[in-house]
């Protein structure tokens, strides 16, 4: 494919949007942090919280997998965007989230302003915004599955066989100022969308209620995971799938390829409660699941889903953690039948659950989704509410007669407060996660090749994230917390034989730079923005970067495999897409 002149491949800018991000400005607000654990998850919990950074994942996919000379500017600055737009580029691509909307909108400006012949193209969440395209002044909305709209748009085939690229999971990871050792996990995305559909789910209705995989079989995912995890040294993987364990066909699958080739790949993944039970709770321990994401929803009926249909969310949350699995469990605030009375209801089930995390979200009427359309109806919608203010933590986008002004803020902050002081810094928690998956395994009176892979796994995941228990034990967020971290630290020193001199090497390095950062916390407060990230993709014909997987036929849903047409569907909810 070439461009208009010379014959050669066309020059192509995909975009995520500028920062700094988290900031109250012209652009942004600053509950909309571009880190989605301390937005939206750990946020209350101070020093302690989870802090790391995910790209723009989409935007390296479409790179890999368009013909043309392409290049990806992730988290960039407004002034680093002008500067690559001067280069000069045949197409500029801006994918975005609602919240994003004057961003996007500012950029588009710029391009017809300093590259006027650059054909626009908005993609993300944002796309599906009502009249995004006289809005912002772009040529082409791509929405829904990217690969094939983008390829349609350069004149590409957009049934051609998909490359995987190979990226890492999260960038700069740290907890209480102390940098994860390790390669982070890789990506892997079997497919996107999903058929289940509820109504808040900006996700399932933005890929139009169906899954749309482009690794279709147990097999195709081991044989993918292989080369990425060789290319890379690590067997880790993060798995972007809104309901991973809902083909349970595909991921036993997978699990026999891993054990008939004895190689044991750890995921983190997204999975219905209803999917999980379907596919087994030990099943999930072979395959080496450590970290799950649960759409819990609401304590009530009417207030929930089928997903969670006669499923008891607190004992499968103990079971899962008594297998070693982290759990983050996500709950929806001042949903349509929520009253001051019935809310505190809601919170005390959620930390009741007593999972690793928890995420509160309020109830968002995303664009395209059918709580949108339903609301819109009503006359609901706070249609002149500007969409930085739709990022679920602050305000609600609609009117809710029970919560008016600024107590939904009030209602979150309680909530996150009251997770944080019952069940203590989330650091404690997946250590004592880990720990007790470990002690699970070691009493089994017998454990095959896999399973003694599990357990030597657990010990290394608790040894490695036990040092920071030394600084909970004195700063923990009560006395609850402090007790119990130091009881957990002795605990894990004489199951696992850590030695006394160890312990005190590790104690007092990690005391140092946890007192470090309090300090940075105290002088220069919590923001962290991320590093502008630039990579280019020279043309097809001249890149080896990606993974080649198998080619994939984009048709109805009618046209995917049984098991993903059997019963209700249900992604992994959230109340809102926040990037």
């Amino acid at each position: 494919m070439t461009s208009g002149t010379a014959g050669k491949p066309r020059r192509i800018l995909l975009s995520g949007v500028f920062g700094p991000f988290g900031v109250d400005d012209a652009w942004g607000r600053r509950e909309n942090i571009m880190e989605l654990f301390h937005n939206q998850v750990t946020k209350a919990q101070g020093a302690a919280s989870f802090r790391f950074h995910h790209r723009s994942f989409g935007l390296y996919f479409l790179a890999e997998n368009v013909d043309a000379d392409v290049t990806v500017l992730d988290f960039p600055t407004r002034e680093r965007f002008v500067r690559e737009l001067r280069n000069g580029y045949d197409l500029v691509g801006i994918s975005f989230i609602a919240p994003n909307f004057a961003k996007a909108r500012d950029m588009a400006r710029l391009v017809r302003l300093l590259s006027p012949g650059s054909r626009i193209v908005l993609g993300g969440h944002g796309a599906a915004i009502e009249g995004i395209e006289t809005l912002v002044d772009c040529d082409d909305v791509v929405r829904g599955e990217g690969i094939s709209g983008l390829r349609a748009i350069l004149g590409q085939d957009p049934s051609a066989p998909v490359v995987h690229p190979v990226l890492p999971s999260t960038e700069r990871q740290s907890i209480l100022g102390i940098p994860l050792l390790g390669r982070a996990a890789n990506l892997l995305v079997p497919g996107v969308g999903c058929v289940n559909a509820c109504r808040f789910c900006s996700t399932s209705h933005f890929f139009g209620k169906a899954y749309r995989p482009y690794l279709r079989t147990g097999r195709e995912l081991f044989e993918t995971a292989r080369q990425i995890a060789d290319r890379t040294g690590t067997d880790d993987f993060f798995v972007m799938d809104e309901n991973f364990l809902k083909d349970t066909g595909r991921a036993l699958e997978l699990l026999d390829e891993m054990e008939r080739h004895r190689r044991y790949f750890g995921f983190q993944l997204f999975s219905s409660a209803e999917a999980i039970r379907a596919f087994g709770l030990d099943n999930m321990v072979r395959l080496g699941v450590s970290f799950v994401w649960i759409g819990v929803e609401s304590a009530t009926r009417s207030g929930n889903y089928a997903k969670n249909e006669g499923v008891d969310a607190r004992q499968l949350t103990r079971e899962l953690r008594d297998r070693g699995i982290t759990v983050l469990a996500s709950g929806i605030l001042c949903a349509e039948h929520h009253t001051p009375e019935s809310i505190q209801t809601e919170i005390d089930f959620m930390v009741g659950l007593e999972a690793d995390m928890v995420q509160f979200m309020l109830l968002t009427p995303l664009p395209v989704t059918a709580l949108y359309r339903d609301l819109q109806q009503k006359g609901l919608l706070r249609e002149e509410l500007p969409f930085e203010e739709w990022h679920g933590q602050k305000e609600l986008s609609w009117r809710h007669p029970a919560f008016p002004g600024d107590a939904p803020a009030r209602w979150l902050e309680k909530a996150f407060r009251a997770d944080h002081e019952a069940n203590s810094s989330t650091m404690y928690r997946v250590v004592e996660t880990a720990f007790r998956g470990w002690k699970r395994l070691a009493a089994l009176p017998r454990r095959d090749a896999c399973l003694e892979q599990r357990m030597a796994r657990l010990a290394r995941r608790t040894l490695d994230w036990m040092p920071p228990l030394a600084i909970l034990s004195r700063h923990g967020v009560n006395r609850l917390e402090q007790e119990r971290a130091a009881r957990l630290e002795e605990e894990i020193t004489e199951a696992l034989g850590v030695s006394a001199l160890r312990r005190l090497a590790l104690g007092a390095s990690v005391r140092a730079i946890a007192a470090a950062w309090r300090l940075r916390l105290r002088l220069f407060g919590d923001g962290i923005q991320p590093s502008t990230i630039v990579t280019r993709y020279p043309a097809a014909g001249r890149r080896a970067s990606g993974v080649p997987i198998a080619p994939v036929a984009f048709g109805p849903s009618s046209s995917l495999p049984q098991s993903l047409e059997i019963a209700a569907r249900e992604a992994v909810g959230t109340a809102g897409a926040v990037a």
